[in-house]
């Protein structure tokens, strides 16, 4: 009992919502409003937001320097992310409306709550207040959830993760749900299947906004092979056997401890594309690190908290981004035969990069499940 125990230690690390208890010392200042840019609000909810669906949209909405783009939450507090890091909010939904801004597109990533009864009346009141006929919504992943408890999706095309498609139809029946499609579209509503496919649905609405032309250096930024007329996807759910080999895995496999180092200037795709992927590896435990658990800015302006400081943690894998800017400092905590270092000379997709070397870590059946988990396919 005791082996079975601490053997499971994987999925209870895959369920568990890291809490924030730090006091952090963030500047108070309002990010600046560009008046003649598009403006791209993403929705973030304090309890928990999925990384990936927030933090890619917003670094190719970034990337086109063509919007001004902020994260809203209910507070102007920390957010968790899952899985790996907290994100302190440009706005409250409060200080949002103070500003007197419009949003042009809302982002609904996937939330904390995962039913209909659990939806967060806050947020979805505030999605229906700044939506107009002129807005653009984007639903990624199950985001879906809070997007049809909002009721602007009824009667339009409403899509979401393959594993849990079947059961958000049974709760919600009023939208028009498909699967099999990467990205959907009714008019200005937009919706994307699991996870990875955030970054379809970002750039199939940069593309109506700011041109193919904008769509497409966005997307060789990221070494991304976009075309938005192209939207087939095989909606594929886990199933019992893809469970077995999870389970197989966490219970006579390795469990890694897993390091991600937060860096000034990091790309917030690639950075929530390794947490979330290397999450779905089912490791022992998964950290973002620091020198000295201090904020971290990223590229286009996100303060970042990590979960806990290379002092106290002790990686089997330490996984940096921008090695060309690693501290000297960081040989004193880590062998550097754990440190796994990001290639920027090789152009490569970062969920592409990640599944590969999970390939040679764990085998190609295992990796089908790992992209089972995203909805990559």
């Amino acid at each position: 009992m005791i082996w079975f125990f601490h053997a499971c230690a994987p999925v209870r690390e895959f369920m568990r919502w890291k809490t924030f208890n730090g006091t952090p010392n963030f500047p108070d200042q309002r990010p600046y409003f560009d008046s003649v840019k598009k403006t791209v609000v993403i929705i973030a909810d304090n309890d928990g937001t999925e990384i990936f669906d927030l933090m890619a949209p917003y670094y190719l909405f970034s990337a086109t320097e063509k919007a001004n783009v902020y994260v809203v939450a209910g507070k102007k507090a920390p957010v968790i992310m899952r899985k790996g890091l907290f994100l302190l909010p440009h706005f409250s939904f409060g200080e949002f409306d103070s500003a007197g801004i419009n949003a042009d597109v809302i982002v609904i990533p996937n939330l904390s709550a995962m039913d209909a009864r659990h939806q967060n009346p806050m947020i979805v009141d505030w999605i229906k207040k700044h939506y107009h006929d002129s807005t653009a919504i984007l639903s990624v992943c199950d985001g879906a959830l809070t997007a049809a408890a909002t009721g602007i999706y009824d009667g339009k095309l409403l899509t979401a993760h393959a594993s849990d498609y079947a059961d958000m139809r049974k709760q919600y029946s009023k939208p028009l749900w498909v699967n099999n499609l990467r990205v959907t579209r009714s008019g200005n509503l937009y919706s994307t299947a699991g996870v990875s496919n955030a970054t379809d649905g970002a750039l199939a609405i940069i593309d109506t906004l700011f041109g193919r032309q904008t769509m497409l250096q966005v997307s060789k930024l990221i070494y991304y092979k976009s075309s938005p007329e192209q939207t087939a996807h095989k909606s594929i759910p886990v199933g019992f056997s893809d469970k077995m080999t999870i389970g197989k895995k966490v219970l006579l496999g390795k469990n890694r401890q897993i390091g991600v180092l937060l860096e000034n200037g990091a790309n917030e795709l690639e950075l929530a594309a390794v947490l979330d992927t290397y999450n779905r590896t089912f490791p022992k435990s998964l950290e973002s690190v620091t020198l000295t658990d201090s904020s971290v800015i990223t590229g286009y302006g996100l303060t970042l908290l990590p979960t806990t400081s290379l002092h106290k943690f002790h990686p089997d894998e330490l996984h940096v981004l921008q090695p060309d800017k690693l501290p000297s400092k960081i040989q004193t905590l880590v062998d550097s035969s754990v440190i796994v270092r990001y290639d920027r000379q090789q152009p490569q997709y970062i969920i592409d990069a990640c599944l590969n070397r999970i390939r040679l870590q764990y085998g190609p059946k295992y990796t089908k499940v790992v992209k089972l988990l995203l909805d990559y396919n």
